[in-house]
């Protein structure tokens, strides 16, 4: 077994608490000694402000405070070294490397925490995937006594420095650092911490061909991950674990863990909004504590005035302008609230109008497919004609599948359309999205005696939305199944056709299409025009949905087809980061 095509997605996973202080004793030793240090220096106000953020991990509010900090003609180089010191740090939390990295490089070495720089900048080329030079920042480090370390884990710099020599071939090296970093994590209790060991380790043991010693942390890491929260974790060593059994012929245990896989990434999709919901209402809590003291600052303001008479006048002449500035001021907001809302309320109205046309078109033509089709089964069960029973059933099937379909491309397409639907562009594995999207069907294509085919390699990588690129691999799959006749084939490929970027392309030998609805599918349009094959229902919706996903994860979608001959559906993802 071999999972070494995997292994840069499996990194990104396990070491996340290595490359971050992920134990809340950690980030407390760490702090401590940030604040002492700092505390020469609170003299400056925009550097006690940015200390006092940067403690409580606000990390955009920092980047504004020592930048003003920095905007001040420098007297202190170890003030101007601490600033930059605390800009890149933040920079580096947000996953901002390159910024983050520019602010360390500025530091000199007298600075007190020069080890933390040495060390950060070796995290950060981990990050970017140059491991000789983030060797080079680490090595040695590993020998300084733990007094000097200020806060830091000597485990986490063993763990990096053996990921390190993981990447760069040397496995027996890897292993010594690594197995370094597992007895400490085994002696300090820490589950999180331990999962990701063990996933390294097994990693290690992968690329050493050692399938026994592979298989076993596999299933350490995942026995280890049942007991916690850590709903990522979870759903990572599941899917590890769904590979393994793969890997083994054992479809039954396979099954069970992709099921643990998909409950994790669910779990995991409700702990994120459930998040998002507690950020919220700390914005507003916060929100509402600045207004408590704004109007506490206004009320001394007015006592003060109040006991000099002789500016009692002026002090009511500025409140009443205040007060008609103010109302002015929410006029104006309330006006531009209700023109945003209208403007909202119209395009809800639009994609209102649209979702009915479409309701009433498809779901009325499958009801009346299915009403006829079961009318003639009734007559055929009377009749005990049970070979066209079992034809009418299967077609009955087919029907409800469409219509389910249908409905479940609504629903995304509404969610699309009114900008609900959750966005995120990672770096993605096509052949391992493919494999989970074609795995729901293997029992269709078998019924149909369709020959499947992925042959995609395993280092292709794109970056796109995870979730919404297995709902355009649906639908196309879908079609490509619901437009070939038993016994024809589907083969699913990359290509490059142009620098940056990958080429994912669903080829089939099934029916095929003319010109004229080649280009009436390439239109943003909802609903197609007349199709050659009538016996098969579809509104042409879910390749709607198709065409504006693509074009929300910055791809470009092509049909080429020939009648009767079959169809290549291919989708051109960016293989390149957004922001890259």
């Amino acid at each position: 077994m071999n999972f070494k095509s995997r292994l840069l997605t499996l990194l990104l996973f396990w070491t996340f608490s290595i490359l971050s202080f992920s134990q809340e004793r950690d980030y407390s030793a760490f702090e401590k000694y940030v604040k002492s240090k700092g505390d020469a220096f609170t003299k400056e106000n925009d550097f006690k402000k940015a200390q006092s953020l940067f403690l409580q991990r606000e990390w955009d509010s920092t980047l504004v405070y020592t930048s003003k900090q920095l905007s001040v003609k420098p007297t202190n180089i170890q003030l101007t070294n601490f600033s930059h010191f605390l800009r890149g740090y933040s920079f580096k939390q947000q996953n901002v490397f390159d910024e983050a990295k520019s602010e360390f490089l500025k530091i000199t070495d007298d600075f007190d925490f020069h080890l933390h720089v040495k060390i950060f900048l070796g995290e950060i080329a981990l990050e970017q995937e140059q491991y000789a030079k983030a060797l080079e920042s680490l090595k040695g480090i590993e020998e300084i006594p733990d007094d000097e370390l200020l806060g830091l884990r000597r485990s986490n710099i063993e763990a990096n420095i053996g990921l390190c020599y993981l990447h760069l071939d040397e496995y027996d090296t890897a292993d010594v650092y690594l197995q370094r970093n597992l007895l400490f994590l085994e002696a300090q209790k820490d589950t999180i911490g331990l999962i990701g060991a063990y996933g390294n380790l097994a990693t290690n043991y992968d690329y050493k061909d050692k399938l026994d010693e592979t298989i076993f942390y596999y299933k350490k890491a995942y026995e280890l991950s049942t007991y916690t929260d850590a709903y990522a974790l979870k759903a990572d060593a599941s899917f590890n674990m769904y590979q393994i059994e793969k890997y083994l012929q054992n479809p039954e245990k396979a099954y069970q863990y992709i099921e643990a896989y998909n409950e994790a990434r669910d779990a995991e999709n409700d702990q994120n909004e459930i998040a998002k919901v507690l950020k919220l209402e700390k914005q507003i809590a916060v929100e509402q504590k600045q207004r408590e003291v704004s109007l506490l600052e206004a009320e001394n303001k007015v006592k003060e005035a109040q006991k000099d008479g002789l500016m009692l006048s002026s002090v009511i002449l500025l409140l009443l302008l205040g007060t008609g500035v103010y109302f002015y001021r929410e006029k104006v907001k309330s006006n531009t609230i209700i023109s945003a809302q209208k403007e909202d309320l119209d395009e809800l109205n639009a994609t209102k109008d649209k979702l009915f046309s479409i309701v009433s078109h498809d779901l009325r033509s499958s009801v009346h497919a299915l009403k006829s089709s079961n009318t003639d089964l009734v007559d055929n069960l009377e009749a005990k004609n049970l070979e066209k029973v079992h034809t009418l059933l299967h077609s009955n099937s087919a029907i409800v599948n469409g219509a389910y379909n249908l409905l479940d491309n609504l629903l995304n397409w509404a969610l699309l359309q009114t900008k609900q639907s959750y966005f995120e562009v990672t770096e993605l594995r096509l052949f391992f999205i493919v494999e989970q999207v074609a795995h729901n069907y293997k029992a269709l294509l078998l019924e149909k005696k369709i020959h499947f085919e992925n042959t995609i390699l395993k280092k292709d990588k794109v970056f796109a939305d995870q979730e919404s690129l297995k709902i355009i691999l649906r639908n196309i799959i879908d079609n490509a199944i619901k437009f070939s006749n038993p016994e024809d084939s589907i083969k699913i490929y990359t290509q490059e056709t142009r620098e940056g970027y990958c080429d994912l392309v669903i080829e089939d030998t099934g029916l095929g299409m003319s010109e004229t609805t080649r280009q009436n599918l390439l239109q943003e349009t909802i609903v197609t025009s007349e199709k050659e094959n009538k016996d098969i229902i579809g509104s042409g919706l879910g390749m709607q949905l198709c065409k504006s996903m693509i074009k929300k994860n910055n791809g470009v979608f092509f049909i080429e087809s020939t009648l009767g001959k079959g169809t290549k559906m291919i989708v051109s993802l960016s293989k390149i980061a957004p922001n890259g």
